[in-house]
């Protein structure tokens, strides 16, 4: 791996923000009329919004395994939402030991999900100096948790022990991610900012009909909406206030003109914990929610600020999908990305200019059976539950109108490569 430049500058900062079960609809700046995210909406003002980005996934698990490993869910070790022992192993290289290679002090904060402790995919063996989030990605469904884990250590959050419910844990996450901002300041990093919001606490939605946890449903009070979907709205209003906190502190650090800040979410948004995703339309024009395969489901937000370098005020449609971001962010530090990933870097993209263009973009899903998806160009395949479907999203961005008895020849060429774009793999069976 070649060195990095910091003979020229010093090594830029990233900053990778990522939500939990956001939908592409629910920031105001792909749409949104009814929940603020004033501070999202000014990073896009401010740098660039991407229309056409894709998660790893549509759940948690595989698309992180995407982010971190370069690989789409036709390779990648993490296909499903699964047990430690098949989540990642020694030999999966992430984008945090690349990171780490270059000489980057590395932090992740909040979630991380493909790795538990006492196995080879913890955070702290595979690259991160710094970890403080929870045990596992069911842990994870809870605002409150008794526990969190520092480093290799479990802490005690001592305010929700019993009835008690004091420790926040978004809160505690962005007083973690401050800190790690102040300490590292003169030094090359990366900060992981792996939000729970606004992901349901799916277990207390079975218990009481009610799984969206917020102190306060503070700025809807008043709102004529339903106390759920009022404690939602507030949810995402939180995450975008968070946002805005990191971005004062780079800025009081002096570290703005230095760090790549990228805004994304996991998958589409959720109907978990009693919330109804079409309540604030947040697919937005796509059609589908998480767990689904269609654009609602993995189409999502993808927000890049860098003053000076990301454009400002720009609206770009180049496709791309989570598995790009090892060789992007390999190049916008100046190193090399592993051989054989899947994924090609979109750094010429965020910069405002021409990105090599994929043949095809893929995606599989195991959960109620098999399901495949595949783009390529304006056309989307999708089979599952033994229906083929074609889409073109450029005349049909809600895949609406499925055309595939009429474009017989296109279903085979896009099914040839979607046979092609995988691999078996022994912990995701087929059939």
């Amino acid at each position: 791996m070649a060195a990095p430049l910091f003979a020229q500058r010093r090594a830029p900062n990233v900053v990778f923000i990522l939500a939990d079960d956001l939908g592409y609809g629910d920031v105001g700046c792909y749409g949104q009329k009814e929940i603020l995210t004033p501070h999202l909406d000014r990073m896009a003002a401010e740098g660039t919004r991407f229309t056409d980005a894709y998660a790893g996934c549509t759940v948690c698990a595989p698309s992180r395994c995407a982010l971190m490993t370069g690989f789409h869910t036709g390779h990648a070790r993490i296909r499903g939402n699964r047990r430690n022992e098949e989540l990642l192993r020694a030999e999966d290289f992430t984008i945090s030991e690349m990171f780490k290679k270059a000489g980057y002090t590395t932090g992740i904060i909040g979630k991380w999900g493909i790795g538990g402790l006492g196995y080879p995919g913890y955070p702290t063996k595979k690259g991160w100096d710094e970890w403080y989030g929870f045990f596992t990605q069911l842990h994870a469904h809870t605002y409150y948790p008794e526990h969190l884990l520092d480093g290799d250590h479990e802490e005690l959050v001592r305010g929700n022990w019993g009835v008690a419910k004091k420790g926040y844990a978004p809160d505690l996450f962005l007083d973690r991610a401050l800190q790690f901002l102040d300490k590292n300041k003169d030094k090359p990093f990366l900060l992981y900012f792996a939000s729970i919001i606004p992901h349901a606490n799916n277990e207390l939605g079975r218990d009481t009909g009610d799984g969206i946890e917020v102190p306060e449903d503070a700025p809807y009070s008043g709102k004529p909406w339903p106390k759920l979907e009022r404690k939602f709205a507030a949810t995402v209003t939180r995450l975008d206030r968070d946002i805005g906190r990191i971005f004062e502190k780079l800025k009081g650090l002096g570290l703005e003109e230095n760090t790549l800040v990228l805004f994304s979410s996991d998958n589409g948004p959720h109907k978990e914990g009693g919330h109804d995703p079409a309540f604030f339309h947040s697919s937005g024009p796509l059609r589908g929610t998480k767990r689904d395969l269609t654009d609602g489901g993995i189409r999502v937000p993808f927000l890049a600020r860098w003053p000076g370098k990301v454009p400002a005020g720009r609206v770009n449609n180049h496709p791309f999908a989570f598995w790009d971001m090892m060789p992007t962010l390999a190049e916008a530090i100046g190193v090399s990305a592993p051989s054989g990933i899947d994924g090609i870097s979109m750094y010429p993209a965020l910069l405002g200019q021409p990105a090599k263009a994929h043949e095809y973009l893929y995606w599989e899903f195991h959960e109620g059976g098999f399901s495949q998806a595949i783009r390529a160009g304006d056309w989307k395949l999708i089979k599952s539950k033994g229906k083929t479907m074609l889409f073109n999203l450029k005349d049909d961005i809600g895949e609406s109108k499925d055309l595939a008895a009429a474009s017989p020849e296109t279903v085979q060429r896009l099914s040839k490569l979607m046979a092609n774009a995988r691999t078996d793999s022994p912990d995701f069976p087929v059939g």
